[in-house]
C-alpha cells in the first residue's frame, strides 16, 4: 500500500518567521535587478511585485515604499542589537561589548553578499538611496552612544556624556570602514580580519576593573580590550587633551574635548584625531 501523506495544508509563503524572510529577500531582489536593468526612476512598485510573484497588497506589508525595499531590516537588526547590549557581561570593556555586537550587522552584509554588492552599486549612482543608508548608520550610532553613555555613568566616568558619542561615532566608523573595504573590493577582501584591525583601533576609555578619575586599576578584573588607543582617564580628572595643556604651563582643564569633522575624511585619519584628542598618541 501507498505510504499515506498528510493532507494539512502546508504554509504558504510569509506564514511563518522563515517565509515571511524569503519573501522579503525575494522582493529586496526584485526591486535591486529591476532598479539595476531599468534605472530607480522607471520602476515602480507594480513591477517590483509583478517580478517577485506577489500582488501589490503584499509589497506593502512588508515595505513603505520602493525606496525602502533594497534595505535590510534594519528594525529587527537593531532590536537584536539591544538586546546583546543589554545581555551582556558588564565587567567587560563596555567598548569591546560594541565592537563585538555590531559585528551583527557586518555579518548581516557578508551573509548574502550577491544582495549586498548590488546595493552597494545602486547606493552609488542614486542620491536618494545614498542619503537614506546614511540615515540608517545613524540610528545605529545612537544605540552604541546611549549604551556606552550607560556604562560608563555606572563605572563613575566623570567625562562619560563626552566619551559615548565620541566613541559610538568610532564604532560606527570602524564598521563602515570594514564594510565598505569589503563591498569595493567585491567581496574580496577578508572583513573579519579587518575588523579585527579597524575595532583594535578604536579608543577605549578605561578598563572594567578600573575606577575612572582615579587610574587605579582593580587586581583580578579582566580588562578583555586592546591596549590600542586606550584614553583612561588621569587622577586629575582631566582627558589627555586637559594634561597636555597642563604640561605646557596652563592650569588642568575638565573641558569636553569637540571634534569636527568632515564626512569625507579616511577612517584612519578620523581615529587618529580621536585618539590625539583624548591624550594618546598616534601609532600607540
Amino acid at each position: 500500500m501507498p505510504a499515506e501523506t498528510s493532507s494539512a495544508p502546508r504554509p504558504r509563503a510569509g506564514r511563518t518567521v522563515a517565509g515571511r524572510r524569503r519573501l522579503r529577500r525575494a522582493l529586496t531582489k526584485a526591486a535591486i535587478d529591476l532598479f539595476l536593468e531599468r534605472g530607480y526612476d522607471a520602476t515602480t512598485v507594480d513591477d517590483i511585485a509583478v517580478a517577485a510573484g506577489v500582488g501589490r497588497r503584499t509589497f506593502f506589508r512588508y515595505f513603505r515604499s520602493k525606496e525602502d525595499a533594497i534595505f535590510p531590516n534594519h528594525d529587527e537588526l537593531l532590536v537584536k542589537l539591544e538586546r546583546t547590549l543589554a545581555d551582556s557581561d558588564p565587567r567587560r570593556d563596555p567598548v569591546d561589548t560594541v565592537c563585538a555586537a555590531v559585528r551583527l550587522v557586518l555579518d548581516f552584509y557578508l551573509g548574502d553578499p550577491d544582495i549586498s554588492l548590488k546595493r552597494y552599486a545602486l547606493t552609488r549612482t542614486v542620491t536618494s538611496l545614498r542619503d537614506k543608508e546614511v540615515a540608517s548608520v545613524d540610528r545605529y550610532q545612537r544605540v552604541f552612544t546611549r549604551f556606552l553613555r550607560e556604562r560608563f555613568h555606572a563605572a563613575g566616568d566623570p567625562l562619560a556624556d563626552v566619551r559615548a558619542p565620541i566613541t559610538g561615532a568610532a564604532v560606527a566608523a570602524a564598521h563602515n570602514h570594514v564594510l565598505r573595504q569589503w563591498l569595493r573590493s567585491d567581496g574580496a577582501v577578508d572583513a573579519h580580519a579587518l575588523a579585527d584591525q579597524a575595532f583594535a583601533m578604536v579608543p577605549r576609555t578605561h578598563s572594567p576593573g578600573e575606577t575612572a578619575g582615579t587610574g587605579q586599576h582593580h587586581e583580578g578584573a579582566g580588562t578583555g580590550a586592546s591596549e590600542r588607543g586606550r584614553t583612561a582617564a588621569r587622577s586629575d580628572g582631566t582627558t589627555g587633551a586637559g594634561r597636555q595643556a597642563g604640561d605646557a604651563g596652563a592650569a588642568p582643564s575638565e573641558e569636553p574635548v569637540v571634534a569636527v569633522l568632515r564626512t569625507s575624511m579616511a577612517t584612519e585619519e578620523v581615529l587618529r584625531r580621536l585618539t590625539t584628542a583624548l591624550g594618546d598618541p598616534p601609532g600607540r
